[in-house]
């Protein structure tokens, strides 16, 4: 063999490409992109195909246009009822038991002690427990069972 014709090659993470395409088929996503360096990997599908990767150079960034106009106002979000929001750590699917046809976790009006399980956040196939930060009443749950969620997004209010 040649040991030069494999000098350079770009080495491919066949496992990270199957975990982000799976994370896609979980949480009903259509793009994910990661970026390492200056390798950035993107798998994404169309809606019903199956995913695909794509391998690039990560991009420059380019300068902001520069433009007259006003900036647009920002869209206003819901106002979160009063209390301590409970946010995402992670970007993954919400849960709100711990299998189909358990009983939730938390309910609407229940009482939680800090550090009760109040739902789970799945990401790659690992199951995060997310803990109540302090004792209260749930006031208000924002999210559906099965629903993907974002980093930082709010879960769940603790009164």
């Amino acid at each position: 063999m040649n040991e030069k014709h494999d000098k350079g090659a770009m080495q491919v993470d066949v496992q990270l490409v199957r975990d982000l395409a799976a994370l896609l088929d979980d949480t009903n996503l259509t793009e994910i992109e990661v970026e390492d360096g200056d390798r950035k990997i993107r798998v994404a599908r169309k809606a019903g195909a199956a995913p695909a990767a794509v391998y690039a150079p990560a991009p420059v960034a380019a300068p902001a246009p520069v433009t007259s106009a006003a900036p647009a106002a920002p869209a206003a979000e819901p106002a979160l009822p009063s209390g301590n929001v409970v946010k995402s750590p992670i970007v993954g699917t919400a849960y709100l038991a711990a299998e189909p046809g358990a009983a939730p976790f938390a309910r609407v009006g229940a009482q939680v002690n800090a550090g009760d399980t109040i739902l789970i956040v799945e990401a790659m196939k690992v199951m995060n427990a997310i803990p109540a930060p302090s004792a209260g009443t749930i006031k208000a749950i924002l999210v559906d069972n099965g629903q993907p969620v974002e980093y930082d997004q709010p879960l769940i209010v603790i009164e």
